[in-house]
């Protein structure tokens, strides 16, 4: 194999829109303090009954269906969460249940906010291996269960929702159309984004992360761009993580993607962690704002302070 191509995207967040001045009824602030610092508006949140898997589903589900693929032509499922309800059975294998496939092999991978570019880069390490020949990847998490909603630091920026791609081979002799991954951490900044304690609560140091962010990301993404053999002027879209849009906007910026969009989900959905990516990425393509074969540098970061970016085209 060759490489491998996104041909369909898909997303889903729950109906139940939680707004800033919802949370201003809750803990101490409100809509003007939330927009200034951190340009959310507001963020959908799952109910009880709502699992991750069960995100992860309809995500994945309408991936398949505007590729045109059954469930059973699928031999892997990759689900990058770190708000899985249970160890075993994992996600994916979820997924794979409720989307009725065949025996496909099922993986879940926890590398927190970077975890559906993480996944991404291991499908089409797969796919070029031969040893799978199409992969649906789902980035899904359900960050509400984990927030501490006493924490007006934290609860402000939380969403949940899932994204989704299904991943095929290119032909011999034809542009991979998912480029070489980037990726790497700062494993002595791990404690700077942690998701730890009984029960799980989300925390961060919000300011080392923004430095870090601010800093130390745009000369790692425009080398993606070079091993993709692309300019950040060459671009049609930059979504990374939407961890923000403080930090969002100058990344982007000292990127130097002149002429590209740059997604910024982040205002109607929220941090939604892995979740965030294939989902600001399926909502450009359902609107149309990017076109088939555009080049779109996908960039995600936080937890483990890792990071990976890769540039796809789009289905």
């Amino acid at each position: 194999m060759t490489g491998s191509r996104v041909v369909a995207v898909g997303h889903y967040q729950p109906g139940n829109v939680v707004t800033n001045d919802d949370l201003a009824a809750m803990v101490d602030t409100s809509d003007e303090w939330i927009r200034s610092r951190v340009g959310i508006v507001k963020r959908h949140i799952a109910g009880p009954a709502e699992s991750v898997d069960e995100l992860a589903a309809h995500a994945g589900a309408k991936a398949l269906a505007s590729a045109g693929v059954s469930p059973a032509d699928v031999d892997l499922v990759l689900v990058a969460t770190s708000t899985a309800e249970n160890r075993s059975p994992n996600m994916a294998a979820r997924v794979a249940a409720r989307l009725g496939m065949g025996s496909p092999a099922v993986m879940d991978l926890n590398v927190v906010c970077a975890g559906f570019t993480h996944a991404l880069a291991t499908a089409d390490h797969t796919l070029r291996a031969g040893a799978a020949t199409r992969a649906l990847v789902i980035g899904a998490d359900k960050m509400g269960d984990i927030a501490d909603w006493t924490d007006r630091s934290t609860c402000v920026l939380v969403g949940d929702g899932a994204g989704a791609v299904v991943l095929e081979p290119v032909a011999p002799g034809e542009e991979p159309g998912v480029g070489p991954v980037v990726w790497g951490s700062v494993p002595e900044m791990g404690h700077a984004v942690r998701i730890e304690g009984t029960p799980a609560r989300f925390a961060q140091e919000g300011q080392s992360v923004y430095r870090w962010a601010t800093t130390q990301l745009p000369p790692i993404a425009r080398s993606v761009c070079e091993r993709a053999g692309l300019g950040p002027e060459d671009l049609a879209a930059v979504v990374l993580h939407q961890a923000n849009l403080r930090i969002i906007e100058p990344v982007a910026q000292k990127i130097g993607a002149v002429n590209a969009i740059v997604a910024r989900d982040v205002v109607e959905s929220g941090n939604t962690s892995a979740a965030s990516i294939p989902m600001a990425l399926s909502k450009l393509v359902e609107r149309g704002e990017i076109s088939s074969g555009d080049p779109v540098l996908l960039f995600g970061f936080g937890g483990n302070l890792s990071y990976a970016g890769q540039v796809v085209r789009c289905p």
